[in-house]
């Protein structure tokens, strides 16, 4: 397995009931990807509920109210791989109140994975997911019309349910769409291609996972460097550490190379890569998401929460946002003038809610002007003021630099997440 391998960040979502925790379990049984005290703990487990089965649900429903009710509640993150590709799963719940917790799993996402109930249809839950994906820009799409053995692998079913999917996305900006009917509980095209349903011409689910284009989706033109932190080794004996200063952190768009030329913001100075040192070692070059040290040719000041960038391409600094948020508050609702701590990057300041704009209905994409705040799981427009410049890139261009959360300054409890479109100066 090539250490270089690159990796895909997959969330499922959909309905409540529609098998998600099941489709990952399947997945993970049939790539190998469990050990045998979690296969044995699972057959234990289904066997002291009276099931017949082996529930490889209960491989992400990890706590005991999942376990007991049959659902998702919280995001389980599971790990595997495949000889072509290493893989992130994020298990989001389909209840609307832990709405919440599906933008979580999906902000980071590469792809989302919609599961659709063959005998119930898309339902409002599907739509909501579908919308939230597009809202938080995840490149790739792929629909699993799951449970097709209930309905005894019709593909006339399979058809009609692509018909209306398709129709309700074509008011939504989704670059790529892929159906694919499934039998989660038995495998049917989850991770090797089913006999059941000869009528169906596509990949397995894993095949297209292993296969899926990622990486154009990465931003490699824009470079960005939100700074982490500063490692000086002031206590090392070592004479070549003595002067070493490096400035560590994620990169979030473009390619760095040693001999670049950089700019420092705020300050606007600008200086060389000389090295640019990895986990293991000096690196060639950097792109994303590799978490690198930069070290330059120039003593400059510059703490945690600054930004690197291309002296001709940086990115917008402002104190005004324009942003879509999702509130995700169940004890307060946003609403005009209130105060919160904002975390951009590596930068955290102090905000206010200058004006919210409308609340937009997911179901009808209808906004509501009328809208005086947002209440738990609403997402609408608003704008921001903070008490600090941020160096901001449209969430559409670079997810990283475009996106942020919202602190309640109390609690300390994340409120919101917000994507910033159209930068204000």
């Amino acid at each position: 397995m090539s250490p270089r391998m690159d990796i895909l960040r997959f969330a499922t979502a959909g309905s409540v009931d529609d098998g998600k925790s099941t489709l990952i379990g399947r997945l993970l049984y049939d790539s190998k990807s469990i050990f045998e005290d979690q296969l044995e703990a699972v057959e234990r487990t289904s066997a002291d509920r009276g099931e017949e089965y082996t529930n490889l649900a209960l491989l992400t429903d990890g706590l005991r109210a999942e376990r007991e009710q049959g659902i998702t509640i919280d995001v389980a993150y599971r790990y595997f791989a495949t000889p072509r590709r290493k893989f992130i799963i994020a298990d989001t719940p389909g209840h609307i109140q832990y709405t919440r917790n599906m933008v979580t799993g999906a902000s980071t996402a590469d792809l989302a994975i919609i599961l659709v109930d063959a005998r119930k249809g898309i339902q409002e839950q599907s739509r909501r997911h579908a919308f939230l994906t597009t809202l938080l820009q995840v490149p790739h799409l792929v629909v699993a019309v799951n449970k097709m053995d209930l309905v005894d692998y019709s593909s006339e079913v399979f058809e009609r349910i692509k018909d209306e999917f398709t129709s309700f996305a074509s008011k939504l900006a989704i670059n790529d769409l892929t159906f694919i009917p499934v039998a989660a509980l038995h495998g049917d095209n989850v991770v090797e291609r089913s006999v059941n349903m000869p009528w169906y011409e596509g990949s397995s689910l894993l095949h297209h996972l292993e296969h899926v284009h990622i990486a154009s989706d990465r931003n490699l033109i824009d470079v960005r460097f939100p700074v982490q932190y500063v490692i000086r080794p002031y206590k090392s004996t070592d004479a070549a550490l003595h002067d070493y200063r490096g400035y560590a952190g994620q990169v979030a768009g473009g390619i760095l190379k040693p001999g670049d030329e950089v700019m420092h913001l705020p300050s606007g100075l600008t200086t060389t890569i000389t090295h640019i040192d990895g986990p293991n070692g000096p690196v060639e070059e950097a792109y994303p998401p590799m978490s690198v040290t930069l070290r330059f040719a120039d003593e400059i000041d510059i703490s945690r929460g600054d930004m690197i960038c291309r002296p001709a391409n940086q990115p917008q600094a402002t104190q005004d946002l324009d942003a879509m948020i999702c509130w995700m508050d169940e004890t307060r609702s946003l609403s005009p003038r209130a105060k919160l701590t904002l975390k951009h990057t590596t930068r955290t300041v102090r905000a206010m809610v200058k004006d919210v704009q409308y609340r937009l209905d997911i179901n009808t994409l209808h906004r509501d002007e009328a809208a005086s705040g947002l209440s738990l799981n609403e997402i609408g427009r608003v704008t921001l003021r903070v008490t600090q410049p941020l160096f901001v890139d449209d969430y559409g261009r670079n997810r990283l630099t475009g996106g942020f959360i919202l602190i309640d300054e109390a609690s300390n409890a994340t409120v919101a997440a917000g994507m910033i479109s159209n930068p204000l100066r």
